[in-house]
C-alpha cells in the first residue's frame, strides 16, 4: 500500500496518490485527510477535493457503477429513500468545479477496506434514471457522469489556439454559462465538457491581455497566430485540465507555471495568484477595467 508515488501520480501539497495504488480507507485517506469515514462520498472540510468510492453496493438498488463505452465512468449519488436530490454530497459533486475541488475517485477491492485509486475527474453533468430504493419503491436516480482528467483528450491544456477575438465581456459571459452545472446531454457529454473547458480557457487567457497573471510580466513570446503565449494553470486543483471556474484558473508564463509546480516557494506564487484572480473576477464582474 503505497504513499510514495512516481511523476505519473499526482499531489497537490501533502496529498499524494498512484493511479493502480490500493490504499486503506481509514488510514490513508481519512486519517491524513479528514471527511466522512462511511457512505460513498466525503467532503474534506480543509482540502480542496472530494473522495468519490465506488463498489457493487448499488447492485440490490438496480444500479451499477462503471465505465461507459464513451470513455466516462458513471457514478451513482447518494440517497436511499425516495427520489435523490442535490444536497450534500450529490450537491458537491455537481458543484465542485464553481468549488475548486477535484474529483478523486477509489474503487473497492474485495478486502473490505481496501480500495484501488482510479485517478482524478471532472463532472460532465448527470443523468437521472429509475430505480427501487431502499425500501423497494420506485424513484429517480442521480447517475454522475466523470471524465478523467488525464484523458487523451484533455492533455492538450497548454496548447490552446490564443484568445479570439471576441470582446471580455462576451467571452467571460460564454465561460460562465460554460461552468454552469447542468444534465449531460447524451452522447454528447464527453464533446461538451471539452468544449466547455475550452470556453473557459479561451475566456482566462483573452482576461490576462498578454500579461503573466502571476508576474505581470509580458506573455515570453507570440504564437504563429501573432497572440500571446500563456498557460493555464488551476491554483486549487490537482491537474490543469477540465472545465473550470474562471476565478480559479490563470493565465500564466512558463517560468512562473513551473515555479509553482515545482519551486520552493510555489506554493507561496500559487497563494498570490489565487488572490490576484479574486480580485480580477470581482473587477471584471462589476464592469470595470482590467488591471495589469
Amino acid at each position: 500500500m503505497g504513499h510514495q508515488m512516481s511523476d505519473a501520480g499526482v499531489m497537490a501539497g501533502s496529498i499524494s496518490f498512484h493511479e493502480g495504488l490500493i490504499y486503506r480507507r481509514t488510514t490513508d485517506i481519512h486519517q491524513r485527510y479528514g471527511g466522512q469515514r462511511q457512505g460513498g462520498i466525503s467532503t474534506p472540510a480543509s482540502h480542496p477535493f472530494i473522495f468519490l468510492f465506488t463498489g457493487e453496493t448499488g447492485d440490490s438498488y438496480g444500479y451499477r457503477d462503471g465505465w461507459g463505452t464513451d470513455g466516462v465512468f458513471h457514478y451513482t449519488g447518494e440517497g436511499q429513500i425516495g427520489d435523490m436530490q442535490f444536497l450534500r454530497g450529490n450537491k458537491a459533486i455537481r458543484d465542485h468545479a464553481v468549488n475548486g475541488r477535484d474529483l478523486l475517485l477509489f474503487q473497492a477491492e474485495k478486502q473490505k477496506g481496501l480500495y484501488r485509486f482510479l485517478g482524478t475527474f471532472g463532472c460532465a453533468g448527470w443523468d437521472t434514471r429509475t430505480a427501487p430504493d431502499r425500501d423497494g419503491s420506485p424513484r429517480q436516480v442521480i447517475v454522475f457522469n466523470l471524465v478523467s482528467s488525464t484523458a487523451p483528450t484533455n492533455s492538450g491544456v497548454v496548447n490552446d489556439a490564443g484568445p479570439s477575438h471576441i470582446n471580455l465581456a462576451d467571452l467571460r459571459k460564454a465561460a460562465y454559462a460554460a461552468i454552469e452545472p447542468n444534465k449531460a446531454n447524451g452522447r454528447d457529454g464527453l464533446r461538451t465538457y471539452y468544449a466547455r473547458s475550452a470556453t473557459v480557457r479561451t475566456y482566462v487567457l483573452s482576461r490576462a491581455q498578454g500579461h503573466c497573471e502571476a508576474c505581470r510580466q509580458p506573455a515570453p513570446f507570440k504564437r504563429p497566430d501573432g497572440s500571446p503565449y500563456l498557460e493555464p494553470h488551476h491554483t486549487r486543483r490537482l491537474s490543469d485540465g477540465g472545465p473550470d471556474h474562471p476565478r480559479w484558473v490563470g493565465a500564466i508564463c512558463p517560468t512562473c507555471h513551473r515555479q509553482i509546480h515545482y519551486g520552493a516557494d510555489g506554493d507561496a506564487l500559487n497563494r498570490q495568484l489565487q488572490d490576484y484572480l479574486q480580485a480580477i473576477e470581482a473587477e471584471v464582474s462589476s464592469g470595470q477595467p482590467v488591471s495589469t
